[in-house]
């Protein structure tokens, strides 16, 4: 029976969501990219998944990149559509697989920013005497560092999930999956001192159980985290741009910097894949040659 691309399309989300797990913005992010090719063919074609080759795949991406559609963005299609027919001739609602020799288009990687250690204290030890929730703040600060967690995990984290005693954070990550998380000692005393003078004063009647609260006492969105993160960097005077995500790049490096081994950093940040995290080696060689560069008597 030959499915329409809607049907098609609506049954492999389903399994995205159901079977793998997988986040809700990535299900929307993969069918928005699945929709686009689905118009494009029917306005051109007025094929249904089934019957498309490979030749019509090519033609498309074509057509996007010609349309200006950045690499990064072109990978993300290439992957929706291989792993759309890929799913598509395994339950039988196709014969072939058009999209199996389809190349993932190579990516520029981009080193990512970080703070140095110096940099990472200064910003920990900077005086939030005229913040609302001082408290609170440092902790947020404390735990994004030492645990290199993503805003999102650090605005879901919960008190049930967080062992002060052990100093293990459980973390639930992208796609639902969850990883323990050693915590450091200044984060735990901070965390402790936050959980027993600040948040008590944060709790409303509907609270829930994160750990980190707004002035209403609901969950901090990711939003107002970042915001927080901005302040509290204005307030410390670091001259250089620090951001959330900075934080965890900066925890990765400095692990892998101080002898961390590669497969523990992966396991630590969440990362499914070990060519993610590598990344990082590329770092810490740049930081490798400066070092080289700036003290060896004939570099």
């Amino acid at each position: 029976m030959q499915l329409s691309f809607s049907e098609a399309i609506d049954q492999f989300l389903l399994y995205l969501a159901t079977e793998r797990g997988l986040s809700e913005s990535y299900q929307l992010s993969t069918r928005r990219s699945l929709e686009e090719f689905a118009n494009w063919v029917g306005a051109k074609y007025d094929k249904e998944p089934g019957a498309i080759e490979t030749s019509e795949i090519t033609e498309y991406l074509g057509f996007r990149k010609s349309g200006g559609l950045a690499p990064a963005s072109m990978k993300l299609v290439v992957v929706a559509l291989k792993i759309f027919f890929r799913f598509l001739k395994a339950r039988g609602m196709s014969a072939q697989d058009p999209a199996d020799v389809l190349p993932l288009p190579r990516l520029i990687r981009y080193l990512p920013n970080t703070a140095n250690e110096i940099q990472i204290e200064q910003l920990l030890s900077a005086d939030l005497g005229s913040r609302s929730f001082p408290l609170r703040d440092r902790a947020m600060l404390e735990l994004l560092y030492a645990c290199g967690l993503r805003i999102s995990e650090l605005t879901g984290a919960r008190l049930e999930n967080l062992n002060l005693e052990q100093r293990i954070l459980r973390v639930i990550g992208k796609g639902n999956k969850t990883r323990l998380v050693p915590v450091g000692r200044k984060a735990c005393a901070a965390l402790e001192i936050y959980l027993a003078r600040e948040r008590p004063e944060l709790v409303r009647r509907r609270a829930g159980s994160e750990i980190f609260l707004s002035r209403q006492g609901k969950k901090l969105t990711t939003q107002r985290a970042w915001q927080i993160v901005k302040e509290v960097v204005e307030l410390s005077g670091i001259e250089i741009n620090i951001y959330p995500h900075l934080l965890r790049h900066s925890f990765a490096t400095h692990l892998l910097s101080n002898g961390a081994d590669l497969r523990i950093i992966q396991e630590l940040l969440g990362h499914a894949d070990i060519s993610t995290t590598q990344i990082y080696t590329h770092v810490d060689q740049s930081h490798l040659k400066a070092v080289h560069k700036r003290f060896h008597p004939r570099a």
